[in-house]
């Protein structure tokens, strides 16, 4: 059996390799390796999600479960006044997305080891963005959206992409009762991009 991405220390030997982002007018050089997620290349959901999340203009934001960094990286480039914090619990994953963070020039990135917020216990956030880790399963997902709604400034936004196959709909309903509402941000290639707001009647100045 192949070793899991969610794994805190993978063993499988490396084997590097450079992938490229390109969306919009960003333009990033990756690295990645065995034993993290998508790591021939940019998986369809990821792009979903970052070609239809709003970025904010300013604020601190987290990418939660950050892989070897695209959608962190990617924030952190079209947000050059946001502090953004990624986190994987993938030792391996952490490096990369360190590592690319510095081969893309950008400053404005911490990345942490642990899983979800465990490195961040007393942080709040006015974005926080997922592609969450489906095969740890739906009791540790929905531990993550819970602590992920803990962890929103008011007026704050949670976004993650699933596939429909994968259970997406049933994400979302789980999501919604944790938010109290639910927006359907796109569809495409078989993935839905979902957003939910803490406490939807408040503001917070993110546009």
């Amino acid at each position: 059996m192949s070793e899991h991405y969610y794994a805190n220390k993978p063993t499988a030997a490396h084997q590097r390799q450079v992938v490229r982002l390109d969306i919009n007018d960003v333009h990033l050089v990756l690295v990645t390796d065995t034993g993290v997620f998508s790591r021939r290349g940019v998986d369809a959901g990821t792009r979903l999600l970052l070609e239809s999340v709003p970025a904010p203009a300013e604020g601190v934001m987290l990418d939660m479960g950050c892989g070897y960094g695209p959608i962190g990286l990617y924030f952190a480039a079209v947000c050059p006044y946001c502090q953004v914090h990624m986190s994987d619990i993938n030792e391996r994953a952490v490096e990369l997305s360190r590592e690319n963070a510095v081969r893309n020039g950008l400053r404005n990135v911490t990345v942490f080891c642990g899983e979800a917020f465990a490195p961040l216990q007393k942080q709040k956030y006015h974005l926080i963005v997922t592609n969450p880790p489906i095969r740890a399963g739906k009791q540790c997902l929905l531990q993550m959206f819970s602590a992920a709604h803990r962890h929103l400034l008011p007026g704050g936004r949670f976004a993650f992409v699933a596939r429909t196959q994968q259970g997406a709909k049933t994400l979302a309903k789980a999501v919604e009762q944790i938010f109290g509402n639910i927006t359907d941000l796109a569809r495409g290639g078989g993935y839905r991009v979902y957003m939910a707001y803490k406490d939807a009647d408040a503001t917070v100045a993110l546009d």
